[in-house]
């Protein structure tokens, strides 16, 4: 027999599926989670899908002695991601150290535009807020202000910020991600109300993060509103993007573009264009445009190379 559910938690090839409130079914969960411990079929595997956290599925139960059930059909998604792994999401909650590790603005930037190509709200938190200042703080608001995206800035140490971002994440299913050491875990726990995650320190040598998540899963912080939860991540490929549409991705751009002299401007090389005359007049953060002339160049030598 097959029942609904959602996949909560994926691990060294199994996939834990809670089942829906209003299945009926006799046999328990073996987890306080609720979820039933299950492998995926074949036909994912000769069909190249790969199930993810967030999935809606079918699955039914096994008496096998490792395994409780197999995930049989993935439901329809109504979007999904590569990198983090996941489906089914609302939002993103990306979070950021504003000091301690120092944050790689090019790694935000490309997750911004992963996040807008995938049409998929973002929620910006600078966390760490604590050890920067004033100046730090309107820096990043200087930069970030008119990205598209909601801009935060907390500190899981001094509990300041918290309550904007758990109004934030109510009644939604969102995906967290962020470098290691950018304080997520203690974010997470301080959104919750309690020890849900591990902490880790930074590393002496490199001054980055120690990974404390090792695998992707999804967590009820309160009732109706989930997190899920995403190892660190050091590198994001772009997919399936072209250099020509890069522009309708940095709202910051955009909302120039059609000042351009030029039809299909690249806003680098060409005379008369609009969008470098708003940077130089100080309406585009000069650090946005420079991610974006770099995106712009790693995609074009991509399609000459593909």
């Amino acid at each position: 027999m097959a029942y609904r559910g959602q996949i909560i938690k994926a691990m060294s090839g199994f996939y834990y599926v809670r089942p829906d409130r209003d299945e009926k079914i006799s046999n328990s969960p073996s987890e306080s989670s609720g979820s039933f411990q299950c492998r995926a079929k074949g036909i994912f595997r000769r069909n190249n899908i790969t199930p993810l956290v967030g999935d809606r599925v079918l699955f039914d139960l096994t008496e096998t002695d490792d395994v409780e059930g197999n995930v049989t059909e993935i439901l329809e998604r109504k979007n999904f991601l590569i990198r983090p792994r996941v489906a089914n999401v609302d939002q993103a909650l990306v979070i950021f150290a504003l000091h301690t590790p120092e944050p790689a603005t090019e790694l935000l930037d490309r997750f911004l535009i992963g996040m807008r190509s995938k049409a998929i709200p973002v929620i910006l938190v600078f966390n760490k807020d604590d050890l920067g200042n004033e100046e730090d703080i309107e820096g990043f608001r200087d930069i970030y202000g008119d990205a598209g995206v909601k801009l935060l800035f907390t500190s899981a140490l001094e509990y300041s910020g918290i309550d904007e971002v758990r109004e934030l994440l109510r009644n939604k299913l969102t995906t967290v991600a962020g470098p290691s050491g950018a304080g997520k875990s203690s974010l997470i726990n301080a959104l919750s109300g309690r020890e849900l995650m591990n902490t880790g320190d930074l590393s002496r040598k490199t001054g980055r993060g120690k990974q404390t998540t090792r695998h992707t899963e999804l967590i009820e912080i309160e009732e109706g509103s989930f997190i899920i939860d995403t190892p660190g991540f050091s590198s994001l490929e772009f997919d399936g993007l072209e250099a020509a549409s890069l522009d309708g991705l940095f709202p910051e751009i955009e909302r120039y573009k059609n000042e351009c002299y030029y039809t299909g401007c690249s806003h680098i090389n060409e005379p008369d264009c609009g969008v470098k005359r708003k940077l130089s007049e100080g309406c585009i953060p000069r650090e946005r445009y420079e991610s974006y002339v770099l995106f712009y160049n790693e995609l074009s030598k991509k399609r000459r190379y593909s």
